[in-house]
């Protein structure tokens, strides 16, 4: 073979492998865009599934309801089952609230659990000045069974924490929110309370 025929064919091997690296590197950054687009819908997914549904109503002012029918799971009863923050902001950070809860019977009853309807909300339950550990959502903290007796006529406290800014930017607007007690008398005891939350 000639000189001139080996460098021919040299160069069209050359020529011939160049456009097969091109399509390698196209396939690649093809591959590179389409990752990253997959996961930008992925992470928007999330977001649009982690915003917090409508509520029907704005809350405008603090809501006090008396117990009475509907308000009590048996005799253990609380002195206001509806509350409103009203109007608060992400930047002022957290609130809080204190319900007080009666044994109204004649026999001991035990708090069984207490848990709440959303990850930006945490539960403690108050009793002769001790505070219990704080629970939250069932699926997002363990909700253990903490069983502490309520003796008839005592009161006790659930002190309630709402963090405004849990659910960043989509949780702006009206919220409801609802803190159940499971108790040994009866039906669960339900705590609600409302905000209209801001930047």
């Amino acid at each position: 073979m000639s000189k001139s025929a080996t460098m021919k064919s040299g160069a069209s091997v050359r020529k011939a492998a160049r456009p097969s690296a091109v399509k390698s590197r196209f396939g690649r950054k093809t591959k590179i865009i389409l990752g990253a687009g997959a996961v930008v819908l992925v992470i928007g997914g999330l977001v649009v599934a982690a915003r917090p549904g409508p509520v029907a109503k704005t809350p405008t002012a603090v809501e006090l309801v008396k117990s009475g029918p509907g308000n009590s799971a048996g005799p253990l009863t609380a002195a206001q089952t509806k509350f409103s923050f009203g109007p608060i902001s992400m930047a002022r950070g957290k609130v809080m609230h204190s319900y007080p809860i009666t044994n109204v019977g004649t026999e001991p009853i035990l708090i069984r659990k207490i848990y709440t309807s959303c990850m930006c909300t945490t539960a403690a339950l108050v009793k002769n000045g001790k505070t219990s550990e704080a629970y939250g959502m069932p699926g997002h903290t363990p909700i253990p069974t903490i069983n502490v007796p309520i003796n008839p006529k005592e009161q006790a406290f659930v002190q309630v924490v709402f963090d405004p800014a849990a659910h960043g930017p989509a949780g702006v607007g009206p919220i409801e929110r609802v803190v159940t007690i499971e108790n040994s008398a009866g039906q669960p005891l339900e705590l609600e309370f409302s905000a209209l939350v801001s930047p």
